[in-house]
């Protein structure tokens, strides 16, 4: 199963690049691997890889000058920057564990987070000092940085690296503990796609308060000594891209739609003429957008992971002949269907979540199995589906749980549909499915309200004929704004 990655890519690369299992080792390597090759380029100016050690270097000095213990807790509070990423790999290179903080926490969250999980050093944009105000903590500018240079630390690929933020979409969010080895088995993962994969220029769209921007769209790209371009702002980057010209991106579907859009109204030359790749996350890429940028001479590879199995535990390179598929199982990592639902076992699990041992108790199973709350299964042939979360189940009046991912997936078949969301209501006294509907504006120019409740009228008939009796829609409607929605653009199903 391991030959499916490992043929993804050339002999001579796959050759150059060799799993470490702690972020000193890595940035060592890299430091000395791509040396003289462009690393970093934001607004105008670019770092070599031998100048970004040494960025990170003299960051690791400042920080090793404030009285910081190791282990001890450093929130880092950014845009997706050159800051960010530097301080980022400064803190856990010196022995620290760094937590990346969302952009758009306000002051309150920021003090709550502080606090919550003893924080003992906090990083911020010096815009953003107002929202640290009351911090419980020592505060620093992220661009802080000594004139001397300090080597990285000595650490274990046990011991703690970062703490990212999962499951908030449904409370509050738990701080999911990543060791070394599976914050580096996750960055090593994400090496693995069709073709060369040296060299290539990216820009980091996602922030890297989440874990695929972090990992995926910034360590893999420096593990290939690819060229990192952080998108501060990401209206104004995109504004940018044809002169940017990149040639693969990280993007989650509802990126793509956008990037589409803009390609649509500017033309092919909007994507800059390099670009020939996309690694897409998060959720399932419509078939009309993989038929779009195929055209375009761009093709997919999917991945999935979770937080808590640092981001990339499967990949797939096979999108046209299995697009629903999250792929198969990356090398060193191992999948099982345990009732229905996918485990996840390797060197990419997490230690479990900080301060919270119930949930880590229902998540992470004594000999280290995260159980991933997907439902799904494993084809003849090694591919991977999910069907849908445990969670989202609706139970039907007759008892039947049905999953609504596995309700809506026939719908995406349709072209004038951007988006949909199933869920139970009660109707006409008893429980049943309804389906709300979010069309494609440019689809459905000049055509009335009626027209278009019509076509998805016609629509969900044609379907519900392909679906048994107790999964059919028995009531649909029409949305005019967009749903609620995730920090990575999934549909929110609390709406």
């Amino acid at each position: 199963m391991s030959n499916y990655f490992f043929d993804m890519i050339p002999a001579e690369e796959l050759a150059q690049l060799q799993y470490l299992p702690t972020v000193p080792d890595f940035v060592n390597w890299f430091t000395e691997k791509w040396a003289d090759r462009t690393a970093i380029s934001d607004n105008n100016v670019s770092y070599t890889y031998k100048e970004l050690g040494k960025r990170i270097a003299r960051r690791r000095a400042y920080l090793n000058k404030l009285g910081l213990q190791k282990g001890d807790k450093v929130a880092i509070f950014e845009l997706t920057s050159v800051n960010a990423i530097e301080m980022f790999l400064a803190v856990t290179s010196a022995g620290y564990v760094a937590i990346n903080l969302p952009a758009q926490l306000p002051a309150p969250a920021v003090i709550g987070c502080c606090k919550r999980f003893g924080i003992n050093l906090l990083v911020a944009r010096d815009e953003f000092k107002d929202r640290t105000e009351g911090a419980p903590c020592q505060v620093i500018s992220s661009s802080a940085m000594a004139d001397e240079e300090a080597p990285v630390a000595t650490v274990d690929k046990e011991e703690p690296a970062a703490i990212f933020f999962t499951g908030g979409t449904t409370g509050a969010p738990k701080g999911a503990i990543l060791p070394h080895r599976a914050l580096m088995r996750g960055s090593f993962n994400g090496c693995f796609a069709p073709g060369s994969q040296l060299f290539q220029k990216y820009i980091c769209f996602l922030p890297l308060s989440h874990v695929f921007g972090l990992i995926k769209s910034s360590l893999s790209v420096f593990y290939t000594g690819g060229e990192w371009v952080p998108a501060e702002d990401i209206k104004a980057t995109i504004g940018k891209l044809p002169m940017i010209q990149p040639t693969a991106l990280v993007l989650v579907p509802g990126l793509c739609d956008v990037l589409m859009g803009l390609v649509t109204m500017y033309g092919p030359q909007f994507l800059g003429g390099k670009l020939h790749q996309i690694i897409a996350g998060a959720a399932n890429v419509p078939p009309r957008l993989i038929t779009a940028f195929k055209k375009l001479g761009v093709s997919f590879v999917f991945g999935y992971g979770m937080t808590e199995g640092a981001n990339l535990s499967t990949g797939n390179a096979d999108v046209e002949t299995h697009p629903t598929s999250i792929g198969k199982v990356y090398p060193e990592q191992e999948l099982k269907i345990v009732n229905g639902e996918i485990w996840l076992h390797g060197d990419n699990v997490f230690l479990g979540y900080y301060g919270d041992p119930e949930n880590t108790k229902a998540t992470l199973t004594e000999d280290g199995w995260i159980k991933t709350g997907d439902l799904g299964y494993i084809d003849e042939d090694g591919f991977v589906y999910i069907t849908g979360r445990i969670k989202n189940l609706i139970i039907l009046a007759n008892g039947e749980n049905v999953s609504p991912e596995s309700i809506e997936e026939p719908f995406y078949k349709c072209d004038a549909l951007k988006d949909c969301l199933a869920k139970e209501e009660e109707i006409n006294g008893v429980p049943g499915i309804a389906l709300e509907i979010l069309p494609r504006e440019e689809a459905f120019k000049g055509k009335t309200e009626e027209e278009i409740y019509d076509y998805f009228k016609n629509v969900v008939e044609n379907v519900n004929a392909e679906l048994p009796t107790t999964h059919r829609v028995s009531k649909f409607s029409i949305r005019k704004e967009d749903f609620k929605r995730t920090g990575s653009l999934k549909i929110s199903r609390n709406q």
